[in-house]
């Protein structure tokens, strides 16, 4: 057998291959983490730039997918973003598109959290390499670069030379994270918008898009976010 064709298959293998599931310490621990990066305003600042880079990636899938034309993503260092797009200003698409950004964190969570459930530990790192990468090549600014790059680096680092209990409590860390991480901006965003800074938020783009209150669409990503965390908690815990 040819050695590249070997070493490819080997690596193949240990991407898509099972891993042992960690210890129960392991996954409470990184839970216990990942809620106290949520909760701690220090820590929240700095690591509230992981949700937003999968708030602002859901908002650029959503517009490729229906079929709007993607101009650029922009992360800046008060972790804020921006995802232009062109397309029909009114419509599904448009819909789909502002209402990705605050379900995407949730959601990634619930699916990173289905990957840790059925002990795909490497897959879940090589997927989120893969993710960050399809990201970076839609970024504008250079914050924005900065961003992705290191996250992008870290996910790597810790995929090759990290041994199995380093990644999977990495990989369980970023999976709580996104769970909990999910849930805080939603109350922010209500929190701003009661005292008038968010006056063109995504649920008030979505109340002008589909005339249901925004308060409504608020009250609908907060739903998605706590069910995400519900299932995904329960899909993570099970074995202990």
């Amino acid at each position: 057998m040819n050695p590249n064709n070997q070493n490819l298959g080997e690596l193949w293998d240990r991407v898509t291959g099972t891993q042992a599931a960690p210890p129960g310490w392991l996954v409470l621990a990184t839970g216990c983490a990942a809620l106290l990066t949520v909760l701690a305003r220090p820590l929240w600042h700095v690591a509230r730039n992981a949700v937003t880079i999968a708030h602002e990636g859901g908002h650029g899938l959503a517009a490729l997918v229906t079929g709007r034309k993607l101009a650029g993503i922009r992360l800046h260092s008060d972790t804020s973003g921006l995802t232009l797009s062109y397309g029909r200003p009114t419509g599904p698409g448009m819909v789909l598109t502002a209402a990705a950004g605050y379900t995407a964190p949730a959601l990634l969570g619930l699916g990173c959290a289905a990957l840790l459930a059925a002990d795909r530990i490497t897959l879940l790192l090589w997927l989120a390499i893969a993710l960050l990468l399809a990201l970076l090549i839609r970024i504008r600014n250079a914050f924005g670069l900065f961003t992705v790059l290191i996250a992008g680096g870290a996910f790597f680092l810790v995929s090759w030379f990290g041994s199995a209990q380093v990644q999977a409590g990495f990989a369980y860390l970023g999976c709580w994270f996104l769970l909990f991480g999910a849930v805080r901006p939603v109350l922010e965003l209500q929190h701003q918008r009661r005292i008038g800074w968010a006056r063109d938020s995504d649920a008030d783009q979505l109340a002008r898009l589909t005339h249901v209150p925004a308060l409504a669409w608020v009250t609908v990503f907060l739903l998605i976010a706590l069910a995400c965390l519900a299932l995904g908690a329960s899909w993570l815990l099970q074995p202990l």
